[in-house]
């Protein structure tokens, strides 16, 4: 999120974590093969807990770093000094202000030259705002609050409108968002609700600091944020609107003229020819010398989202042009359908660092660039190499005294765990969805695992030591997505992805599993199916030999987000086979269905049965159709419930006279005391009743369920696996459970386990935890 280089250090910060207080990565190169390797980390002495923002901003100079941390001490801040010793830093001062608050938010944004630095504080309302100007004492090494600016005391600057500000009053929204500094002038950004530039000019002999200046520009609107950056070098100085020009973004340069002693604005940049589907250019800047670097995050190109714009001052006449446009980084590794690429930047000699804190999936990444031969070239990504749980393999681990391992439990034992790293994920990945298969033909038990980047076979005959046979990647040119789902029909995988572009539906050959000696292998789909693009994700009814994409939204024949039905009898050529969508129903009223469960109907009503029947989950209520005649799908029944979030997935019972929903949002929007279970009677399905609400004592967000004979198998995030004895149909009782999420914490959000399938005939249930990996449990005593 903020970066920083000095000399040959390069700066990391990761100030939002779960689970620890911000740190501050060191990089330096290794001497023999000039790779940029972590050196240190750093957190503040004092460190209270993942609240504290350290890192929040960077300013680095000499042997000195100076970090800002807005959540420490009740979120008054502070900015902690470190000082190179001997090649290491070592944490030399804490500065807080004088007039330190709660909520007061100081550290927000660093400057810092010579022996002065400034400070800003930026509270939860950007509405003020206050600057400090901090002096170090040479005698003493201290440094001293010198002055304190207030953007509510800014008041007005009288000044005549001319060509190039248009304005009298001194815009102090967000006063300090940006800053920059030289040997006697201070500048401060005030980019909110207007968005102004104002100079402070420091009276040596008074020692006494005065608004010399604001810069504005001519036409300017509040929402053009003009001042959200800001980069300086000697009597230059380059202030950003990104939304200045419908959005594109504009750098505005001001020069500084000695008579009178203020700045005027000769030029302006832009993209290279206004390129298409450029958004917010100058986000961030970072300027050395006779080069500029603006980064467009939200731009959109053919490889992807994000951009930087480097700029170089012709040294004949004086003139800025755009030179190059790169693509930072693998935006396939991206699952956020907003990016924030190079949201932080900062340039020294020959090399330029770009911070993407959403880069795989939120756990960040800092590109770099340096300038060869050939030009600015990318030559490292920096990451955090931490990694997560190790893998437990090779024994079992009892549930004894609420605990296997780390992971709390009740009456289910820990068989084996395989992280996601063993699994093959790369950095930032997660898994999501699974399915299982047994081979027909073998016998052997195989995990079918969704990455976001991909699918992963693990061989789990052996449950206590499974083995990673072999990964199919995501479908190329599709970015990584948090949603994989996956189902088996006629030993083929069918595999989908959301908000992953052109996914489509990937078939794959699981005999080839069979075949793998050298585990484990890459291999290839035997079959893509573009139909759709993306699915949230895919049914199949294995007795009909029909599959049903849900949640399409983009490309292809969407059916409004309902049921696509592919032929898929002959898995390796796909059919599309028609549409449903229950209107009315989904949030958008489009009938868009989550997930759903198609079957060959054998359950109490008559009058139905033998027909092919889906049960959806259609965000706002469940849909039941009949999807016999593909060419004329007809609609059964739809029932809502009370106090609805998002109606996400259910599962029947084997007799299909009861339909088991979860919902995924209202406990996070606190409408029910406790993960909610609905619990519908179908025995009439053109009139399906909710017979109970089941709310547990847990309080986690719920997610996928499934039934096995008289026990449901519930993935509830937070709280982990939960098996409940549903004997009595409408009175659940909780009879084992296995926390996936170390953490412990019983709360809504969406952390922990994804998903489980509990139909294996040798009793293994697999289970997946979406930052921890795959989990194979066994309950310990089958018979309830």
């Amino acid at each position: 999120g903020s970066v920083a280089i000095e000399e040959d250090v390069i700066f990391v910060a990761k100030a939002l974590t779960y689970d620890s207080s911000g740190t501050v990565y060191v990089f330096t190169r290794n001497a023999d093969t000039q790779a940029w390797i972590e050196h240190q980390r750093l957190q503040a002495s004092d460190a209270t807990g993942s609240e504290d923002h350290f890192g929040r901003a960077l300013a680095a100079s000499g042997s000195l770093l100076f970090v800002g941390a807005i959540g420490s001490d009740e979120q008054r801040g502070a900015v902690y000094v470190f000082a190179r010793r001997d090649g290491v830093w070592v944490e030399s001062a804490k500065l807080t202000a004088s007039d330190a608050a709660p909520k007061l938010h100081f550290g927000n944004n660093l400057a810092v030259h010579g022996n002065r630095l400034l400070v800003s504080a930026i509270g939860p309302s950007p509405r003020y705002g206050a600057v400090y100007v901090y002096e170090l004492d040479d005698r003493t090494g201290n440094w001293s609050e010198r002055a304190v600016w207030r953007g509510r005391e800014a008041g007005t600057y009288d000044r005549t409108p001319s060509l190039y500000w248009s304005t009298t009053t001194v815009p102090v929204a967000g006063f300090g968002a940006a800053l920059a500094l030289t040997d006697h002038q201070a500048i401060v950004a005030a980019p909110y609700f207007g968005g102004g530039v104002l100079v402070y000019t420091h009276d040596s002999e008074t020692d006494r600091w005065s608004i010399s200046d604001i810069l504005t520009i001519l036409g300017q609107e509040p929402r053009h944020m003009f001042g959200h950056a800001m980069a300086l070098e000697e009597n230059r100085l380059f202030v950003s609107a990104p939304r200045h020009d419908n959005d594109q973004g504009t750098v505005f340069i001001f020069e500084k003229r000695n008579t009178p002693d203020r700045w005027v604005q000769p030029s302006r940049l832009t993209g290279v020819h206004q390129t298409r589907g450029l958004r917010m250019l100058g986000t961030k800047l970072a300027l050395h010398g006779s080069d500029l670097w603006a980064s467009a995050p939200q731009h959109w190109h053919q490889d992807g989202l994000g951009s930087l714009y480097h700029f170089r001052r012709d040294a004949d006449t004086g003139q800025w042009r755009s030179v190059t446009e790169l693509h930072p980084g693998d935006f396939l590794a991206h699952t956020a359908a907003i990016q924030l690429a190079c949201n932080a930047l900062a340039m020294q000699e020959h090399i330029m660092v770009c911070g993407d804190p959403d880069a795989h999936r939120g756990r960040g990444t800092a590109y770099v660039f340096e300038y060869q031969e050939n030009g600015w070239t990318e030559t490292a990504q920096l990451i955090d190499a931490a990694k997560g749980i190790p893998s437990i393999v090779g024994a079992e681990v009892t549930c004894a005294d609420g605990k296997a391992a780390r992971f709390d439990c009740s009456e289910v034992d820990l068989l084996s765990f395989l992280s996601v790293a063993d699994l093959g994920g790369g950095h930032g990945m997660g898994v999501n969805d699974l399915w299982g298969w047994t081979d027909p033909e073998t016998g052997r038990e195989w995990a079918l695992v969704g990455r976001m980047d991909g699918t992963a076979f693990v061989d789990i005959t052996d449950p206590l030591n499974p083995v990673l046979t072999g990964d199919l990647p995501q479908t190329h040119g599709s970015p990584a997505s948090t949603w994989r789902d996956i189902k088996v029909y006629d030993h083929h995988a069918f595999i989908v992805a959301d908000g992953a572009w052109n996914h489509g539906m990937q078939v794959f050959d699981l005999r080839a599993l069979r075949a793998v000696k050298e585990p484990p292998v890459r291999f290839a789909a035997v079959a893509h199916y573009d139909g759709i693009a993306t699915a949230h994700n895919i049914v199949i009814n294995e007795s009909t030999g029909f599959a049903y994409a849900v949640g399409s939204t983009s490309l292809g024949y969407s059916c409004g987000g309902g049921l696509h039905m592919i032929d898929i009898r002959n898995p390796r050529a796909p059919v599309f086979a028609g549409c449903f969508s229950d209107t009315g129903t989904g949030r958008a009223g489009t009938g868009s269905s989550h997930d759903a469960q198609c079957v060959s109907y054998h359950g109490p009503d008559a009058e139905h049965r033998g027909k092919e029947v889906c049960f959806s989950a259609n965000e706002t209520a469940l849909s039941i159709a009949d999807v016999t005649d593909k060419d004329h799908p007809v609609k059964l029944s739809s029932a809502s419930y009370p106090n609805y979030g998002y109606a996400h997935q259910g599962w029947l019972t084997e007799d299909h006279r009861h339909f088991y929903m979860n919902d995924e949002m209202d406990e996070g929007r606190e409408s029910v005391e406790g993960t909610r279970t609905l619990i519908w009677d179908v025995a009439d399905l053109d009139d399906p009743l909710l017979a109970m609400e089941h709310v547990s004592e847990n309080t986690a967000t719920d997610h996928n369920l499934y039934i096995v004979g008289d026990l449901m198998y519930q993935s509830n995030y937070r709280s982990g696996l939960r098996i409940l004895d549903i004997t009595d149909r409408t009175r659940p009782v909780e009879v084992g459970y296995f926390v996936t999420a170390p953490d412990g914490a019983d709360a809504p959000g969406f952390r922990g386990s994804w998903s489980n399938y509990p139909f294996f005939k040798s009793g293994s249930i697999i289970v997946t935890s979406i930052d921890e990996g795959l989990f194979i449990l066994k309950k310990r005593s089958m018979d309830i």
